[in-house]
């Protein structure tokens, strides 16, 4: 920190500059203490070694980088994926073969051939003949997302031999597909697309809005909110509840119920402690996991959805399932 010339002022006046520097001196040593307290506590929060995504940790201004983090996880050393590698790491053989690859990845190939009138030898301008072919290299392609119209057009005919007989005609219209909902643009392919974009790789609205607007297609989000919420009634609720119906001739049925928070709930605040109840089969040619949001704890619930279940059901031991008549309650280890 810089000096203050004190020249000419006077003893009162020194005394209180002085005050003044050791002041900022003091608060000065504060401020780099508490930075490191909040560097160590963000890295120790968002560091390598937790178990959320890794982000990168700005030390000079204290926050989060959300620009240079493919900078910091670029590695030179890191071997590039072969196309063995980059199928879903599931049960498998060590060594697949290309038949076996193209069963989950497409495979085009990419003939490279000479053009007619250069085939021939530079040597002697003999005609060439084919040889053969040769494997050069893979390469991993991405098509990405297209928007286009569908656009349904039905013909229409009828039986003139009818119309004069009986002087009226008999039209037949050809089958038009049902739509995924009617009076409205939206296709079973939109629909699933929005769907997964939210859910699957957790993209809010307003960022998908954004992203159609980028691909000419202007939607709002309460446009992308009905394509969410209406086929989930009309067609994933009646899936949802077919379901259940096989849960619970389950001889076994695993349940839990973990803590969740809602935002802008009517008549609740958004700091509220709210369930998110889980149910589970056991080992089955037929597993299945259903979720059910509650907004409290209570034993009623499980009583409720397990409606008909009489097997066993394995929980962690809360009371509240002691609420669920004639089954065998069964303890987690877990």
């Amino acid at each position: 920190m810089k000096k203050i010339d004190i020249t000419g002022l006077s003893p009162n006046q020194i005394e209180y500059v002085s005050s003044l520097e050791k002041t900022v001196e003091n608060q000065q040593v504060r401020i780099e203490q508490l930075t490191e307290l909040l560097i160590k506590s963000q890295k120790a929060l968002y560091g390598q070694s937790s178990e959320k995504r890794r982000y990168v940790f700005d030390e000079d201004s204290g926050q989060l980088s959300l620009f240079n983090e493919a900078e910091a996880e670029a590695d030179n050393k890191a071997e590039e994926p072969t196309v063995q590698t980059i199928v879903a790491a599931h049960a498998r053989k060590p060594k697949r073969t290309k038949e076996e690859l193209a069963e989950t990845v497409p495979v085009v190939e990419v003939v490279c051939d000479l053009d007619e009138e250069k085939r021939i030898c530079n040597i002697c301008n003999a005609d060439l003949r084919y040889l053969g072919k040769e494997y050069v290299r893979d390469e991993l392609e991405i098509i990405p997302a297209q928007v286009r119209i569908l656009r349904y057009i039905r013909f229409n005919y009828v039986c003139k031999e009818c119309e004069k007989e009986t002087c009226e005609a008999n039209i037949v219209k050809s089958p038009v597909p049902e739509p995924v909902m009617k009076r409205s643009l939206a296709s079973a392919s939109t629909v699933a697309y929005v769907m997964y974009q939210k859910y699957a790789n957790g993209m809010p609205l307003y960022r998908q809005e954004k992203d159609w607007d980028n691909q000419g297609v202007k939607l709002s989000r309460a446009t992308l909110a009905n394509w969410i919420i209406r086929p989930s009634h009309e067609w994933l609720e009646p899936m949802y509840d077919a379901i259940k119906k096989h849960l619970v001739t389950e001889p076994l049925i695993h349940a839990d119920e973990t803590v969740l928070q809602v935002l802008k709930e009517p008549g609740r605040k958004a700091t509220t402690e709210s369930r998110m109840w889980v149910y589970a089969s056991g080992r089955s040619p037929t597993p299945a996991v259903l979720f059910e949001y509650q907004p409290t704890r209570s034993g009623q619930h499980a009583r409720r959805f397990l409606e008909g279940f009489s097997g066993y059901l394995q929980t962690d031991g809360y009371s509240g399932y002691n609420a669920v008549p004639d089954v065998i309650h069964c303890g987690c280890w877990a």
